[in-house]
């Protein structure tokens, strides 16, 4: 049976006087339910796309609501100069940066029979050594600033489980965990924490673009709860992570999934 998704909870503080930067943060997916539920928790909040117009347009709707508490900068995550700028940015804004959430990806569906070296390419190159640039900059910054902070990657589910059509999708999430593992042990040392989380599906307008009403039919009726996760259900998840109650994880990659075998 499907239950209806859950009212979202109020703020409770848990990133009071946090900065936040948080990738792929326009439109209507988990990211930008992460810059909301950072803002309703009580961060300042650095929002970037590379989509520099739906950008704009989240920066004044959010800018409107929350006034200087946002920040934003265009930023193409294939493209090491614009995420050391969107970094830097930051830190030119709020003087700081606490946590940067890594939401930036990009997926698709090909069989590998039919998948070309271009389409393998982009969704690696995005997915993956995205998430590495931008992680390798909040770093270096946390290190420098001395002060401890958090990175949370975007995995996936097919990081750990099979589905045809998305060998390169799921190559990059499986990496994505992979480098937040590895990450977390290079800065402990510094009281830097590294996690990640792994969405099974999570509903919103871009992904039903790009996937079929089938296939998401099917992937719903997997799941225990017989939805897919509400954005935001994923974001609350994310705010754990990038908050102090989450002082003892690092290195982990939590599963925001009702699925069952």
């Amino acid at each position: 049976m499907t239950q209806v998704p859950p009212v979202p909870p109020a703020g409770r503080d848990l990133l009071a006087g946090k900065v936040v930067v948080v990738t792929a943060a326009a439109g209507t997916g988990i990211g930008s339910a992460v810059v909301r539920r950072c803002l309703a928790e009580g961060a300042q909040v650095a929002i970037s796309d590379a989509h520099e117009r739906r950008l704009a347009a989240a920066h004044d709707e959010l800018a409107h609501e929350f006034g200087a508490r946002v920040w934003s900068q265009a930023c193409d995550v294939t493209v090491e100069e614009q995420v050391g700028a969107l970094i830097a940015g930051a830190v030119r804004y709020f003087g700081r940066i606490d946590v940067v959430v890594n939401n930036a990806g990009l997926g698709g569906t090909s069989s590998v029979l039919e998948m070309t070296d271009e389409q393998w390419s982009r969704v690696l190159d995005v997915t993956l050594n995205g998430t590495f640039r931008c992680t390798r900059a909040a770093l270096r910054q946390l290190v420098a600033q001395g002060r401890g902070g958090a990175v949370v990657n975007n995995a996936s589910v097919l990081g750990w489980r099979a589905q045809p059509g998305q060998a390169h999708y799921a190559a990059a999430k499986a990496g994505v965990m992979a480098l937040t593992r590895c990450a977390a042990l290079d800065v402990a040392e510094n009281g830097i924490r590294v996690n990640a989380v792994a969405p099974s599906l999570a509903a919103h307008p871009f992904l039903a673009k790009v996937t079929s009403e089938e296939l998401l039919a099917d992937l719903a009726g997997r799941e225990a709860f017989g939805r897919a996760a509400e954005p935001w259900e994923v974001a609350s998840v994310i705010a754990f992570l990038a908050s102090d109650y989450a002082s003892y994880l690092t290195g982990e990659v939590i599963s925001v999934s009702s699925q069952h075998p």
